[in-house]
């Protein structure tokens, strides 16, 4: 009868077909680009979590992120190695931040005042699997960071109690040093102590964790500036000569190392919603903080260079030892202080950002809607912010997260390469709103991942170090592609908000720098890099392309911020 019956081979291929088909619809869904005059209409809603960070706020919050223990640490131990010329290190490095700082600006006064950063431009330029995986990087690296920086501090803590005859040696190690019990657990009591209480001065509102964070930072920066004048009169200009002893190469790889001391710039951009003015206040918050950082590292390099000559310098605690050494002991009294305040501010933003990018993805239903619920009174993401606080302090508490610090920084170089990438994308939407054809899209992504491709291959021969003339071909490929990008692309500038100068040379730049310094990383944080992100796409697959909406945000019902009484 020519009758026909479906093999079940042939329903599994039709079913598989459906499912990889809507599979790839969804990762390669994005956010739509919104008009510059949207923008300011949703600018000015009179709207929001609750708007009370101004421009000094904001560039307290970017220093209290970046300027930890590390100022009094990583600037010591690089120039022991480095000689004076770690100071170069310190130049190279914060010029290369400037440049990734740039980007961050124009893209954090081009989109709308929500919370998201780098996870929302990637979502705008790119899709929303790359968005994910992005947010899953950046994670990561910030719950290890967390619960890292708590132990650091509950160490800090009891050392610096320590000093007073009744605690010294009458403190358990399991208090606040850690007691290890093999490799992987690592009992900490006061670590998760200090994560609560930070939580809930985080959940109290946006107004008290802000002046919480100011204290501490304006304390710090007191204790810098003090520190850097009290060494200046013991500087010895013979201690700087010769200022590069050991070469060039030595002061790059210094770079590539203190590189991560200006890390925190980029947590001003996950306040926008909280920002008074963000289109203003957002560019000159992220800029700002980190040239303060940069004059700051560098008046300590060169103050603790010239008290003592490089090759004397200590590894555990150089700056405090130098002082010591001078017959300054009050000063090392002072640095403990600055430390604890540097590390509780890391933290505190730590946490801030961690419980913002929660919100971001429970809004667009990436997760859970439980992370997208603001509190009415309070104007904060409590769920989002017990959340975070809950995972620091079960892994501060109970693991010795030393061992996970060397996976660390994947998520931040991975941040900030696609955000530099997300600008020159996005210039290219920006043409009179006019969609780029797909094959010039395409052929602009590839010279991207060329670029990014031959940024890592010059990061592995300068590591490995094989002839110069291998690295110099890898920057010739990356030229060659920025030049590409150049001429066959067409450029719009952006009409409302910071500019980023110099696209797509710029953000190509930065892109080859941080793939150079992904390069230099330990082949755990590659596996780390792969591993995850075959486990997200799987979380993604199970979950997030059935529950995403690009278009989530763009009818979100904000709690008004109560009006501020009158002055």
């Amino acid at each position: 009868m020519g009758i026909r019956s479906n093999s079940p081979s042939s329903s599994f291929s039709s079913s598989s077909s459906t499912c990889c088909s809507r599979f790839l619809s969804s990762a390669l869904r994005s956010k739509r680009v919104i008009s510059p005059s949207e923008k300011t209409a949703r600018d000015n809603s009179g709207h929001g979590l609750s708007r009370r960070l101004g421009v000094f706020d904001l560039i307290l919050l970017g220093i209290g992120a970046s300027i930890g223990a590390g100022i009094f640490v990583v600037t010591g131990t690089v120039a022991h190695d480095v000689g004076p010329a770690v100071t170069l290190s310190f130049i190279f490095a914060g010029a290369s931040c400037v440049i990734n700082a740039l980007c961050y600006a124009e893209l954090a006064s081009r989109f709308p005042a929500v919370v998201g950063g780098a996870y929302l431009y990637t979502y705008t330029a790119f899709n929303e699997l790359t968005a994910f995986l992005v947010f899953s990087q950046l994670m990561l690296d910030y719950h290890i960071g967390a619960a890292s920086i708590a132990r650091s501090l509950a160490n800090y803590i009891v050392t610096f109690l320590e000093i007073f005859p009744v605690f010294k040696d009458n403190i358990p190690k399991w208090i606040g040093h850690g007691l290890n019990i093999g490799n992987v657990l690592s009992i900490n009591a006061l670590a998760p102590i200090l994560l609560i209480l930070l939580t809930l001065i985080l959940c109290l509102g946006v107004r008290e964790s802000s002046a919480v964070n100011s204290f501490m930072t304006v304390t710090k920066i007191i204790i810098v500036i003090v520190v850097i004048f009290a060494g200046a009169f013991e500087v010895d200009v013979s201690n700087w000569s010769p200022f590069v002893p050991n070469g060039i190469r030595p002061v790059f790889t210094g770079a590539t190392v203190v590189f991560f001391a200006y890390v925190g710039f980029d947590a001003v951009a996950n306040s926008a919603e909280e920002s008074k003015k963000p289109q203003r206040d957002l560019p000159i918050g992220i800029i700002g903080s980190l040239l303060v950082c940069i004059a700051l590292y560098i008046g300590v390099c060169l103050v603790i260079t010239g008290m003592v000559p490089y090759s004397l310098l200590g590894e555990e605690a150089p700056l405090a030892e130098a002082f010591k050494s001078k017959g300054l002991k009050f000063v090392s009294v002072l640095i403990s202080i600055g430390a604890i305040a540097g590390l509780t501010t890391a933290l505190l933003v730590g946490l801030y950002v961690q419980s913002r990018l929660y919100l971001g993805l429970g809004r667009d239903g990436l997760l859970p809607a439980i992370f997208a619920k603001v509190h009415p009174k309070r104007h904060t993401p409590l769920h989002s912010q017990i959340w975070v606080g809950c995972v620091a302090s079960i892994m501060a508490g109970l693991l010795n997260v030393r061992m996970l610090s060397h996976i660390l920084s994947v998520g931040t170089l991975t941040g900030y390469s696609v955000v530099s990438a997300c600008v020159v994308v996005l210039r290219w939407k920006g043409k009179t709103n006019i969609e780029v054809s797909s094959a010039k899209r395409r052929e602009g992504v590839i010279c991207l991942i060329a670029v990014a491709v031959s940024g890592f291959a010059a990061g592995l021969l300068f590591r490995y170090e094989t002839s110069i003339i291998f690295v110099i071909l890898a920057i010739i490929v990356a030229v060659g592609a920025s030049l590409a990008l150049h001429f066959r692309q067409v450029y719009a500038a952006d009409s409302v908000g910071f500019s980023c100068p110099g696209v797509p040379i710029v953000p190509n730049v930065c892109i080859f720098f941080n793939m150079f310094l992904f390069g230099q990383l330990h082949h755990e944080a590659w596996v780390r890099f792969v591993i995850l992100s075959i486990l997200m796409v799987g979380v993604y697959a199970i979950y997030g392309q059935y529950h995403a909406d690009p278009t989530a945000d763009e009818s979100i019902v904000y709690h008004e911020a109560p009006e501020e009484p009158p002055q």
